[in-house]
């Protein structure tokens, strides 16, 4: 089973590159998110590659005025180096530094957009976690943030993006649950629950991030912070366990309405204070969605456009849950210096989340269906 990747020195096992271990669910993502400041333009794009289920899949939803249009497609794997799916594209110009998404126009949504690194990529703490004793989650992540340029195109009306558009984008790989569930239940399952919070931050001259995975009593099996100054690496970031977000909840729903999180990397505490003004669901890019959800198979190659108002949605159905809230951010350093910016929220409560007064029987190895 040879292919084009299999001509690069990337190998990390006796086999060719297109077997990837012996885990189903083995996958291979990008994600990626922009914003202008005031919240006229909100946009995601996402691609998953799943060597053992044979498929890509990817997407991208742009938010105007309230509406998220999303442009989504999957199509057969066949090599692992050809990043397209039908129209859509990404392009990596400069590893960890620079990468391009182009979106050939169809059904009225098109897009030349690039995402320019502010300082070297972060790589959080591996993700590994098992529902009883099954594997169910083990997989490397890592995140930058970054500067927009070039342009995006809704049913004719073109959208040049402005200096200020900033963003953040991701690329992790491991095990995930994709594709289809497992239709045997895991009798050791336990009590489930899945609790994340992701605030990656632009300010004017450094990136701030911060996320939190944990379990349904509040026990926390992720957490990290990490504050870097533009153009520097590893070497220069601050980073820390030492981390804690007081979270508010939207009544009648369980995306956030306020957040006040408190770091400290040693110095004396942070606090940044989170004003959320603007929703973006998720399931724009294929995350819970009851069809596009990520491995899905479609056939060879099937492109789809779907458009929905962001008020009209169900705030309690399982593929409305998972959000990214733009917020105003003030954050007030250990000396007393306060700086403003405006950046995300994401949060995903899936199941039971005690801290929070949450209650649920959700099965979550079961996420992609109920």
């Amino acid at each position: 089973m040879l292919t084009a990747a299999d001509d690069f020195p990337i190998h990390q096992t006796p086999e060719p590159i297109a077997y990837s271990g012996t885990d189903r669910n083995f996958y291979d993502r990008y994600w990626f998110n922009g914003y202008e400041p005031d919240g006229s333009l909100f946009f995601l794009a996402g691609m998953g590659i799943y060597p053992h289920l044979n498929i890509i899949d990817c997407g991208i939803s742009i938010q105007v005025d309230g509406v998220q249009h999303c442009l989504r497609g999957s199509r057969v794997l066949t090599d692992r180096m050809d990043t397209s799916v039908g129209p859509i594209r990404i392009e990596v110009t400069e590893p960890l530094q620079k990468l391009r998404i182009v979106v050939d126009e169809h059904d009225g949504i098109a897009a030349d957009i690039t995402i320019t690194g502010r300082a070297f990529p972060i790589e959080e703490p591996r993700f590994m976690r098992r529902v009883g004793t099954r594997g169910f989650l083990d997989y490397t992540r890592l995140t930058q943030n970054g500067h927009w340029t070039g342009w995006i195109s809704i049913d004719g009306k073109r959208i040049d993006l402005s200096s200020l558009c900033t963003g953040t984008r991701d690329r992790s790989w491991g095990t995930r649950p994709i594709g289809m569930s497992d239709p045997q239940p895991n009798p050791l399952a336990g009590e489930q629950g899945y609790f994340w919070q992701w605030t990656p931050l632009n300010f004017k001259n450094k990136s701030f991030f911060f996320h939190i995975a944990a379990e349904p009593s509040g026990h926390v099996w992720n957490k990290r912070s990490v504050l870097c100054l533009d153009g520097t690496g590893p070497e220069s970031f601050l980073e820390t366990e030492n981390a804690e977000m007081e979270t508010v909840l939207e009544p009648g729903t369980l995306w956030p309405k306020s957040g006040v999180l408190t770091v400290d990397y040693g110095t004396g505490p942070y606090r940044l204070e989170f004003e959320p003004f603007h929703r973006m669901q998720m399931k724009g890019i294929g995350y819970f969605h009851s069809e596009w959800f990520h491995g899905n198979y479609h056939g060879g190659l099937r492109v789809e456009r779907e458009d929905f108002a962001v008020a009209d949605l169900d705030p309690m159905k399982l593929e409305n849950l998972h959000v990214q809230r733009l917020s105003r951010v003030k954050m007030t350093e250990p000396d007393g210096t306060v700086e403003e910016t405006i950046g995300t929220f994401e949060q995903a409560i899936l199941g039971a989340y005690r801290p929070l007064g949450i209650e649920s029987a959700m099965d979550i190895t079961r996420w992609d269906k109920d």
